[in-house]
């Protein structure tokens, strides 16, 4: 068991690479992974699963704690990613499966992986956690409530096919993670350990699946659909990051901000869009997925230079005090 744990926590660490080596594999060998395509669902439902065995109640005490600080990163999230979604398809006059895509992909929760990179930036992990945990448990009103306020102008939304989606994938997955934690108890301690390999299997099989259905899509509009995606990203942690700093929130906050608007749950995305629109709908999902992990490393990186750089200066000025 041990053993296990360490090749999950490896694994879990170097969760970007194994995303982006299955996802190019995907593209080049797509008749490996395309009958993959109906366990998106059922695996974007597990790792919901396991969200919910990891969910203490001391994770929503900063709620109570700092709720304004909560309800900013939740309102900014869910304002800003998907704000800057439908300006980009404006921006680029984006293709109608594209831009309901790359709108789907901005309208969803915050990452899970948000919280590791807050945690290796150095911000506010409990802030980060509730961030995340408030955002998805909204997810199955706001979720559909956005993409058919913004999508509808490219294609068909359907409301209550989205929520009752999100319900099912989401939602249910995490009361019931939630229910057998609280059954078990100490119990669950091993399958949590066991968690980031599940998620990381689940994630890459997710990439892969929807990569192998759309090679051919991908591969005609895919630097197109790439430079949106990494727009978004970007203003996404700027936006992010500038809202704290607007609120005059302390430099852990702002972090905390910046990677929970920034990263989104691309799982979640890509499952919707196979579900409810077409295969090249799910890729903006996809890439964002790939992208993302990368980007908010690099981010991470600089956030704790950051931080570290402060400790320095506030250490000198004690020196000299």
């Amino acid at each position: 068991m041990r053993a296990l744990a360490a090749l999950s926590r490896f694994v879990g660490n170097t969760f970007a690479y194994w995303v982006l080596i299955f996802a190019v594999v995907a593209f080049l060998q797509p008749g490996w992974f395309i009958g993959l395509k109906g366990a998106i669902v059922p695996l974007l439902g597990l790792v919901m699963f396991g969200m919910g065995l990891t969910l203490k109640r001391e994770d929503f005490a900063e709620v109570a704690r700092h709720p304004w600080r909560v309800a900013l990163g939740v309102v900014a999230h869910f304002v800003i990613m998907p704000g800057v979604a439908w300006l980009l398809c404006q921006a680029f006059h984006l293709p109608p499966e594209i831009a309901v895509g790359v709108i789907l992909v901005g309208c969803c929760p915050s990452g899970t992986s948000s919280n590791v990179m807050t945690w290796l930036a150095r911000g506010d992990l409990a802030l980060s956690v509730a961030i995340a945990a408030v955002t998805t448990l909204l997810a199955p009103l706001l979720t559909p409530t956005l993409i058919w306020l913004l999508a509808s102008a490219w294609l068909p939304v359907s409301f209550m096919e989205l929520f009752w989606s999100i319900l099912q994938v989401v939602l249910l997955p995490i009361v019931l993670g939630v229910v057998a934690q609280r059954v078990l108890g100490d119990r669950v301690r091993h399958a949590v350990e066991v968690l980031p390999l599940i998620s990381v299997v689940s994630i890459v099989i997710i990439v892969a699946a929807v990569v192998a259905a759309s090679q051919a899509k991908i591969a005609e509009s895919g630097l197109l659909i790439m430079a949106v995606v990494m727009l978004h990203n970007s203003f996404g942690f700027l936006l992010g990051y500038f809202t704290g700093r607007v609120f005059k929130l302390p430099l852990a906050q702002r972090k905390s901000l910046a990677l929970e608007v920034g990263m989104q749950n691309s799982g979640l995305g890509a499952a919707l869009a196979s579900a409810h629109f077409s295969p090249l709908a799910a890729v903006p999902s996809a890439l964002f997925s790939v992208w993302h992990n990368i980007s908010g490393a690099l981010l991470s990186t600089y956030f704790r230079r950051m931080s570290e750089k402060q400790d320095r200066e506030l250490a000198a000025q004690q020196a000299i005090d």
